[in-house]
């Protein structure tokens, strides 16, 4: 493993970072990190925030500073066991509707696919929750199958509904809340994201494996009836 690089944040965190591409090897090293520090924290340790090739370490700058916190890290780094830790399997269900499916069209495409072989790639794919990033409950999956990888567009459209499911790269998502987006919309889910329980706010956590379910149209419209009023 290349050793991680140490950047100060501001004058209460350090960011810890174990490379420049996504890469599997490289995220296995920053759970591990992640998982070392949240065992055993280092005094004045606040929280750690995993992402895709780095992990930021935040801590009370009353306690601790950068050098010991960078210092506590390095003597964690010598024994650190990096290996793959499977997390909880998580089902979303998502329909696959044109009208909840706005650019399924383009993909396929794009792909050279028919519609429902764009829908069986990426029902096949092998998901993981790499990070939460940019909104709350926004979790950002690895694993979508390279024959419907497609990049950004060249811009955001506004006004994604909450729910939507997109695709860009190599990556996947959910969302959380209505919003701009310049990744692909293919579908749409109930499956709440958002679980308003204090104690679990979000419904994945980082590390665990995401199984897609394909539901109709009506199976749809009654699950996101019923999530509004659960």
């Amino acid at each position: 493993m290349t050793p991680p690089v140490f950047k100060p944040v501001a004058d209460h965190a350090v960011l810890v970072t174990f490379g420049t591409e996504i890469a599997e090897d490289t995220h296995r090293a920053v759970l591990a990190l992640d998982r070392a520090l949240m065992a055993d924290p280092p005094q004045g340790m606040i929280e750690t925030v995993p992402a895709l090739v780095n992990l930021l370490v935040d801590f009370d700058p009353l306690v601790t500073d950068h050098a010991a916190i960078t210092s506590d890290i390095s003597e964690r780094l010598t024994g650190l066991r990096i290996e793959t830790v499977t997390g909880r399997e998580r089902v979303v269900q998502v329909c696959y509707d044109a009208a909840l499916a706005p650019d399924l069209a383009a993909v396929a495409k794009a792909t050279g696919l028919s519609r429902e072989a764009v829908i069986a790639a990426h029902l096949s794919g092998n998901y993981r929750v790499l990070m939460y990033g940019f909104v709350p409950g926004y979790a950002y999956l690895g694993g979508v199958p390279a024959p419907i990888r497609v990049p950004r567009k060249p811009s955001p459209v506004r006004d994604i509904p909450a729910g939507s499911l997109l695709i860009a790269g190599p990556q996947c998502l959910v969302t959380s809340l209505t919003m701009p987006t310049g990744w692909s919309v293919i579908g749409r889910s109930p499956t709440r994201i958002m679980t308003r329980d204090q104690a679990r706010p979000f419904f994945f956590d980082v590390g665990d494996t995401v199984r897609f379910e394909r539901i109709d149209r009506a199976d749809f419209d009654r699950l996101t009836r019923e999530s509004a009023h659960g």
